[in-house]
């Protein structure tokens, strides 16, 4: 029988969303605030958020009055966002090593580390192209990665976490092309239950990007290292933001 891919299992998972329930809305917005002053959109500029999750970093685009998309592979996550639908706020199931929309989109947004997470290289190229080819020529494409020199040299190897009685047990490793979490979930003070699930998330460094984006007519403009806009440095920035636009 065929394993399946870690992503789909996990991302549809209750406990994913208990685990992550608390993820900072606010952090979220004020980046929004600052790329949006950055990037200076159009009026009404067509958006798409991919890997979007249930929507709230596409929510926030909407309520400014773009446009927005999103798609993203777990059936659970769009089925809530699809009830904040708008008449400029749109989600679709949606594998993103599948192409969506050609030339469509002024912009093209993939954020807190929506990335990553296939087998093979050639998946990943297949989802760069998937989003390069949904903008149009003279595009924007942000990607929101973690800076691996940073999470390597934080790496906390074991915590457990409890969220509403439910123990979340981590840990986390790397090898030379990986970072690798755990997650075993206990029930009860002593029966464990079956839950297990280790997500996997590939060590792309900016030079790597900087050759998938080429190999699709996209070109990076400008990098920050954090979700203050700050200057990115390999060793201190916590995030890799690359900003890059299709020729």
């Amino acid at each position: 029988m065929k394993k399946t891919a870690w992503y789909k299992d996990w991302f549809n998972s209750p406990y994913y969303h208990l685990l992550y329930q608390n993820r900072n809305d606010d952090e979220a917005q004020a980046f929004i605030n600052r790329l949006i002053t950055y990037l200076q959109p159009k009026e009404k500029a067509t958006m798409l958020d991919v890997a979007c999750g249930k929507g709230r970093h596409s929510k926030v685009l909407a309520d400014k009055g773009f446009d927005v998309t999103g798609i993203d592979l777990s059936e659970a996550s769009i089925a809530e966002a699809t009830l904040d639908e708008a008449d400029n706020l749109h989600f679709y199931q949606h594998d993103m090593r599948q192409l969506f929309r050609v030339n469509y989109y002024d912009y093209a947004f993939n954020f807190f580390t929506s990335f990553g997470y296939f087998k093979t290289q050639r998946e990943h190229n297949n989802a760069i192209r998937t989003i390069t080819q949904s903008i149009k020529p003279g595009g924007v494409f942000v990607i929101d990665y973690l800076n691996v020199q940073y999470i390597s040299d934080r790496l906390v190897n074991s915590v457990t976490t409890i969220v509403e009685d439910i123990h979340f047990h981590i840990t986390k490793w790397e090898d030379e092309t990986n970072f690798y979490k755990q997650i075993k979930i206990t029930e009860g003070e002593e029966n464990e239950s079956e839950h297990a699930h280790t997500e996997r998330v590939a060590k792309f460094s900016l030079e790597d990007f900087k050759q998938m984006l080429a190999h699709h007519q996209t070109e990076i403009i400008t990098v920050f290292g954090d979700y203050d806009l700050g200057n990115y440095d390999v060793k201190t920035s916590p995030r890799l933001i690359i900003v890059a636009k299709k020729w």
